[in-house]
This record gives C-alpha cells, structure tokens and sequence, in this order.
C-alpha cells in the first residue's frame, strides 16, 4: 500500500468523482467588475504580500464567465468548479446562449466541503488505517484502528491490542480516498436541456474577497513664486484578489462610486443579482471611462490575469503633466473647538492652541488645467525633485474622495517647519441678561524662512451661530456659516499679528 500524499490527493479525489458533465474553461473566458468599499489607504500593506490573518479584503466583484457543455437532452447534472472560494452562491445565474429558452437550472447545490487533513482523518475514525513512523534510524510500519483525531493528534488501537498516540506529522497511509470531500468550490447544477449537443453557456455570481483603488503618484514643482507650483500628475489602479480564484485573461470593469448594499448586522451578504451582459471588446488599451448610471465605470480595453492571492497594478490613465496648483500654508488654531448646541459661555473654552501650521496643495481637475477626468477616491502621494542629486523625495500623501470634473482639490501634505503659529484669547465678557458675549483673539505667526510667505489664517466662531465681527487688524473673507480667514503676508524672519473681536448674540 502506498503512503498518502498531498501530491495524489487531487488525483485520487478525480477518481472517486461520479462520471458526470465537467464545465470546461476553454471558450468565451473571464469577464469582471470589480466594486470596492474600502477606504483609501486603510488597507494594510500585509494584506499586498498575501497575508490578512483570514481576513477578506472589503470589496466584491461581478464574475462572468462562459464555458462550452455538452449536454444531453434531458437532465444533466453539471459541475462548475473554476468559481471563487468567498462566492455568495445567491447571486448566481446560468444561461445557455446556444437554447436559452429550452434550457433551465432544476436545482443548484454549492459544495465547499473542502478535502484537509484533519477531514480527511475524521472521515477515518473507527476504521483501519497504515502508519510509518520514524524510530532512530529507521522507520517502523504498524496498521490498526483510528480512535480518535484532535488538535494533539491521533489514537491509534494496533492490530496487537496497544493504544498508541501519535503526532499529526506521522505517516499515515488510507487504502481509498473517502467520499463527500473535494478539492475546490463547486457549484453543482440540475440541467434540463431539450436540445443535445455542446451548449455555450454564461455563468454570474458575486464574489467577496476583491478590491481596488487609485494610487496616485505627485510630481511637485516650484513656480514663479512662493504660492504658485506645477504637478505631473499619474494615477495607477490597484488591484488586489483574495476571493479564492484566478480569472486569467479577464475582461475588467471598474465602478467607482458609492453603490448601496444592504448588509445586515452580524452577516454581509452580497449585492444583488449579477447583470447578464458581458463586457464589450474595446480597441483601446487603456481604460475608457464613461458616466454609468450615478457612477463612473472604468473599461480596461485589454484582457488582463488576476491571479489569486495577488496585488496588481494598471495605469488608469497617462500621466498629466504642468498641472497648476497653489501652495497654501494654512493657521488653523482652534481646531480642535466645535460648536455646542447652546451659547459656549464658558471663557476657558477653545483658548488652547495649536502651534501648527499646515501645508496643502490646490489645484482644479479641468481640461483647461491638464486634467477633467472623473478621478476615483484614492490615495495621493507627492514628491519633489532633489536638484543636488536629481532624485525624487516622499513629501506627504493624503486621500481624495470620488472627485467630478471641474471640482477643485485640497490636498493635506503635512506642517511647515519653519513657520509657528500661536493664538491667544486677549479679552473676553458675557452678559447673560442681554445675552451677549464678546471675545477678542491674538494669532501671532512667526516666518522664520528666508523669504516671503502667504499664511490663510482660518478661525471658527465657535461660541454660538449669531456673531459679528466688530474689530479686526486685517481684511477676513467669511467662508461659511460659521468660519472666516484672514490672509496674511509675513516677510522672511518677521511676525505677523492678526487681532479681531466679535460678538456673539442669541
């Protein structure tokens, strides 16, 4: 009797298998649209190398695919294997393009009992099994009754009447590969075909475990002044497969947008039933981008390989270069006060103050400026060049939304080193019988560059929604309801003082 292997598991399973219809993956191939809902840059890098602790990655995909079978007429039982690991067997769909109308799905079964070690030995319990064990220099072959399998490992009653336990790492030999385990994910269909002959079939499901988003990869450069820049912009789709299947060749569809699901508390189930179109071929090697629905899909014009357990990257579109943009640093002292749902009376409230001042990019996604392509939510990372040795250097990353056309961007690069802010409360008074209150607030900036700089100095009015300003050192534009911002000009190594005062009424 030979020994079990892993390497004649996959046989031996083939072997045991009914003769039965087996769905063949030589026609019409893969076609996928992927849809994700993970936000960008929350993925762990684990999850690139394959890992995830078990984990699925959070997004889903639409599988299409198209397979020649040869059925006969009547009842066929037809078994389709190629399908993902995480697929939500609900969302199927099976059609033969070749007689649609005289061919049905009876009944559909999905079997994921899949063949392990440890399954494979409990199917043996109480029955008889062959050991190699290795002893000194030698190995020593006994046979008997399996009585038990566990995580410590396995009993074993011999032929000569001992009861011996015995490591998972043993050599266990089976005489035939028990029934009910098989080796991938199979959907098993009950066909009634009238016509006999080979039927082009087109299957759909949903699968989890399938996600994507945009990376985009920021050249900076420094224009005429300290405010204006120029940015050569290259967005890259990342693609990353832990569904339990490969799709090679795949025809691939990108939705971005924010599609609704319904997802119970305590399960997630997938979206619904898979549309039964497949993907057009297009010329174009790229992506072509179209408006879908309230979405935005994203075509790839050429077949490309998923394979499982792999992170892929495609260029969404070629790289927009000169891009203008505007460097802005921004004071925001206050930040961490917000508005209470009554008058904030108390005077210590909001007076603690942040030194920083923030550094971000502008810049407007339109064709006049070398973009106006809808750009999905993303990560964004910018560098900038290195003159003394010509290399490119990380300067800060952020993440974007789902941005239209002609909308403008704010992007968060990180804190100006050499320029400090410092916001104090200087006076302040309320009067609750006329039910006002007045504050006056000092922001000191400090440039200590060797030139210029333009600082937006953003203050929230916190304390209540109906206020006024009645005193200020410089002009304020009002950006909303509750917030205005001072622009302010400090020369290399000055201060800067902005003072205002408002009042607040309710």
């Amino acid at each position: 009797m030979k020994p079990f292997t892993p390497a004649l598991l996959g046989a031996a399973i083939l072997a045991a298998l009914p003769r039965i219809t087996i769905a063949q993956n030589d026609s019409g191939g893969n076609a996928l649209t992927i849809y994700s809902n993970a936000r960008p840059g929350a993925i762990s890098p684990e999850l690139y190398r394959g890992g995830g602790h078990g984990q699925p990655v959070p997004g889903y995909a639409v599988v299409r695919q198209q397979r020649e079978l040869a059925l006969n007429r009547g009842r066929n039982t037809v078994r389709f294997t190629d399908v993902a690991g995480l697929i939500d067997p609900t969302t199927v769909s099976f059609q033969s393009l070749t007689d649609p109308a005289g061919t049905s799905v009876i009944e559909q079964n999905f079997q994921f009992d899949l063949v392990n070690t440890k399954k494979l030995l409990q199917k043996y319990v109480d029955r008889r099994i062959s050991v190699d064990q290795v002893r000194g220099n030698g190995t020593e072959s006994f046979a008997g009754t399996l009585l038990s399998t566990n995580d410590d490992g396995l009993v074993l009653k011999r032929d000569d009447g001992i009861i011996q336990t015995l490591p998972y790492n043993a050599g266990v030999r089976l005489p035939e590969l028990p029934g009910g385990l098989i080796t991938r994910p199979t959907l098993v269909w009950d066909v009634n075909a009238n016509r006999a002959g080979t039927h082009n079939a087109q299957v759909s499901y949903q699968t989890t475990g399938i996600t994507w988003w945009t990376d985009y990869n920021v050249t900076y450069r420094e224009g005429a002044n300290a405010n204006s820049c120029t940015l050569d912009v290259a967005a890259w789709v990342s693609i990353i497969n832990q569904s339990g299947a490969s799709y090679p060749d795949a025809k691939l569809k990108l939705v971005a947008g924010d599609v609704q699901r319904a997802q119970p508390q305590g399960r997630v189930y997938a979206a619904p039933a898979a549309q039964r179109a497949m993907a057009s071929e297009m010329s174009a090697r790229g992506f072509e981008e179209k408006a879908f629905f309230e979405y935005h899909l994203y075509t790839l014009g050429r077949p490309t390989t998923l394979p499982d357990n792999s992170t892929k990257q495609i260029e969404l579109f070629p790289a927009a270069r000169a891009v203008p943009c505007e460097k802005n640093l921004v004071y925001y002292g206050a930040a961490n006060a917000r508005p209470y749902g009554s008058p904030a009376t108390d005077r210590n409230y909001g007076v603690q103050s942040n030194k920083k001042v923030d550094v971000y990019l502008g810049f407007k996604n339109a064709k006049e400026q070398n973009m106006g392509m809808p750009l999905p939510a993303g990560r964004i990372r910018v560098s900038k060049l290195d003159d003394a040795d010509k290399t490119l250097e990380f300067i800060g990353e952020d993440v974007i939304d789902h941005t239209a056309r002609n909308e403008q961007l704010l992007i968060k690069l990180g804190s100006a080193f050499d320029v400090v802010g410092e916001r104090r409360q200087v006076n302040f008074s309320v009067d609750t019988s006329r039910k006002t209150m007045t504050e006056e607030i000092e922001v000191k900036l400090r440039n200590q560059k060797k030139e210029s700089v333009n600082v937006m100095v953003k203050e929230n009015l916190y304390r209540w929604s109906n206020w006024q300003i009645t005193g200020k050192s410089h002009d304020y534009r009002k950006d909303d309801a509750r917030t205005v911002t001072f622009p302010v000009k400090i020369a290399a190594g000055a201060e800067a003082v902005v003072r205002y005062s408002v009042t607040y009424t309710w």
